[in-house]
């Protein structure tokens, strides 16, 4: 199937005002269905001014790593989410995880290797 990137819209959430996103950083990234969070490089954190909430151990391929938590807004294709977001040292561009993909309502389609609307379940 190969990679699925997908234009992304992010931004902190304190900057969406009443459904108006007033500062946003669109970029394309990478889905990831293997990943459970959505991780951001530690420099698109500062330029977002994400807050940190806490630190949160994972296994990457490199390993165990203990990353900085936050959350962010994230919209693909016009739709939109706020989820819990890491940060990381190492990355050098925005993965989307499960958590994101799923609070969207998207899914990949492997026949395809595009996103599809699926059904969000609570």
């Amino acid at each position: 199937m190969g990679h699925v990137h997908v234009r992304v819209k992010l931004a902190n959430p304190r900057d969406v005002k009443e459904g108006r996103v007033e500062k946003s950083i669109e970029e394309r990234a990478l889905v990831d269905t293997g990943a459970t969070f959505t991780t951001i490089p530690r420099a698109l954190r500062e330029k977002l001014s994400l807050p940190i909430l806490g630190k949160t151990k994972v296994r990457t391929a490199s390993g165990i790593e203990v990353l900085d938590q936050s959350y962010m807004y994230t919209e693909i294709d016009g739709k939109f989410a706020v989820t819990p977001t890491l940060i990381s040292e190492k990355l050098d561009r925005t993965l989307i995880g499960v958590f994101t993909l799923e609070a969207l309502g998207l899914a990949v389609d492997p026949t395809t290797g595009q996103l599809k609307e699926t059904e969000i379940l609570l």
